[in-house]
């Protein structure tokens, strides 16, 4: 089958190959046909480093399509079966599920050491053990999250990862009281979903930052208030909030420079709300006075900050009444051939959510 490879960490292209195989089928697994994936800026993040990941590897993590084939044991699935795929599934058994924070669960970490892949000349890994960017993936079952028939694949992609991870970090971790002022530093698909979610929970003013013009237009159409560059954040803050500082802030970008950016930015007793996945030797700077005289919450967002599945079917409720866009995420489409060309439109921000169609 074909899929798209990254051999080494650093290299900037995936080589499009027609001899990769699926592996690992068997009890309490699932065989999906890819059908949709998103294009996720996790995924670039693991290709060069930021992120850790064994190589060489498929990347993609936010996909969806159609079960194949289901593995003895699986009694909830069958062939045919339309699914997202959840690159962070929960066990329901260890401290943290039983604790209801199912986001914290480390089971589906503990699948990105075994590969998923395999080449005449070696194995290959999935990407945060699944790597959509393939015709086919093998994955555990619970791992397969069943789709109703009238969500369309490229819908239920994004479902997949950059929305649930934007609309969660506004409804579920930063819970944004009605009325508030909100910044949100980053506008890309996951930005923009967290405008979205900001915009559901009744914020009075919601300041999109981003340094690509066409992010800062699209925000305007999801329900931001204004929109600014990075340089013109503080005047924002000053006409917006009379210099206090917002309410609530969303890093979504995953650097500590706008992170400290980010903590300038929110009010004495105000919210961060930290979405971007970062790397590990990229320290955030707080001293101990402020940290104290502040009060400033500092929130991290894994996932959404809430369980995974209901946050699905929320999102699909929503989507189905009109509440949120999410079809005017997906700013191109490509082919697996044309993955390259969605490589380049997100490092140079001219798309939001790119669709590979496979």
């Amino acid at each position: 089958m074909r899929a798209a490879v990254l051999h080494e960490i650093g290299q900037e292209k995936l080589e499009v190959l027609d001899d990769v195989e699926a592996v690992g089928f068997g009890p309490g697994r699932v065989r999906i046909r890819i059908r949709a994936t998103g294009l996720c800026h996790s995924d670039l993040s693991a290709m060069a480093g930021v992120l850790p990941q064994p190589a060489p590897f498929v990347p993609g993590h936010e996909g969806a399509g159609e079960i194949v084939e289901v593995g003895e044991g699986v009694s909830h699935l069958k062939a045919g079966d339309r699914v997202v795929v959840c690159w962070l599934p929960a066990c329901g058994a260890c401290p943290a599920c039983k604790r209801g924070q199912t986001e914290l669960c480390l089971a589906g970490f503990m699948n990105a050491g075994t590969p998923n892949f395999r080449r005449p000349g070696g194995d290959v890994f999935g990407f945060a053990g699944t790597g959509t960017f393939a015709e086919e993936v093998v994955v555990d079952a619970g791992c397969a999250v069943p789709i109703p028939d009238d969500v369309p694949f490229d819908i239920a992609a994004l479902i997949g990862c950059g929305v649930t991870t934007g609309l969660g970090a506004a409804l579920n971790t930063a819970d944004v009281e009605a009325g508030s002022s909100v910044a949100v530093i980053g506008c890309g698909g996951v930005g923009i979903s967290a405008i979205q979610g900001a915009r559901l929970k009744g914020a009075a003013e919601i300041v999109a930052v981003d340094p690509v013009a066409s992010r800062r237009e699209a925000a305007l159409g999801f329900g931001a208030t204004r929109a600014v560059s990075p340089d013109e954040l503080a005047d924002a803050k000053q006409q917006v909030t009379a210099g206090e500082g917002f309410d609530y802030v969303f890093e979504v970008v995953g650097k500590s420079a706008t992170a400290r950016t980010a903590y300038e930015t929110t009010r004495r007793g105000g919210t961060l709300v930290v979405v971007g996945a970062g790397a590990m030797d990229d320290n955030l700077q707080l001293n101990m006075f402020e940290l104290f005289f502040d009060e400033k919450r500092i929130l991290p967002s894994l996932y959404g900050g809430g369980d995974v599945l209901r946050s699905y079917e929320r999102t699909i409720a929503l989507w189905r009444a009109g509440r949120i866009d999410l079809d005017g995420l997906i700013t191109h489409r490509v082919s697996l051939s044309e993955i390259n060309e969605a490589l380049d439109q997100m490092r140079t921000g001219s798309s939001l959510r790119t669709c590979i169609e496979i």
